[in-house]
């Protein structure tokens, strides 16, 4: 699994250098970014493949530094949010292979990330100032609909890890779940 960090992330968690991505599929990647929530660090996660965004608010130093176990920790949070079971969460982390972290994955991730961070912005009000996992603002932002490569017409982000997981949509057959 490749997690992608941007160069603002880079910056925060001081990494000088990183390597470029090399994963063919976009199945198993995931880019994150550091994003200002109520003035406080949040990471903002991003899947490559379905555009299916989650929120961990407020993290602190050392959640930074142990970046992928938190990163992970959302992952599990957030897909049990959508009613994916632990096995099947169980067997896209097999598939995904160990987490490394690397460049973005591209102008079009990036761009996408933007977008979602100010799908973030406007249901701030969403935010649960005491929780770390934001399960409402994640539906609320993966619940509108929007574009996809890989994907015909309009569908949410939510709708689309989900046929991910029941190997529809934006998937290769043999990375069906």
């Amino acid at each position: 699994m490749e997690l992608g960090l941007t160069i603002p992330l880079q910056r925060h968690l001081k990494i000088r250098t990183i390597p470029c991505s090399e994963e063919e599929s976009r199945n198993y990647c995931w880019d994150l970014h550091v994003i200002a929530l109520n003035g406080r660090a949040s990471l903002l996660a991003a899947h490559c493949s379905s555009w299916y965004t989650f929120i961990l608010f407020d993290l602190h130093w050392s959640e930074w530094n142990s970046l992928v176990n938190v990163f992970l920790d959302g992952l599990h949070s957030t897909f049990r949010s959508i009613g994916i079971s632990e096995e099947s969460a169980a067997k896209y982390l097999q598939r995904a292979g160990r987490p490394q972290m690397t460049r973005t994955h591209g102008r079009r991730e990036v761009a996408y990330l933007n977008r979602a961070w100010e799908d973030v912005m406007s249901f701030d009000y969403a935010l649960d100032h005491s929780a770390r996992e934001q399960p409402i603002l994640d539906h609320a932002v993966n619940t509108r609909l929007c574009r996809c490569a890989g994907a015909d017409g309009m569908d949410s982000s939510e709708n689309r890890m989900i046929q991910f997981f029941q190997g529809r949509g934006c998937v290769l057959p043999e990375d069906a779940i």
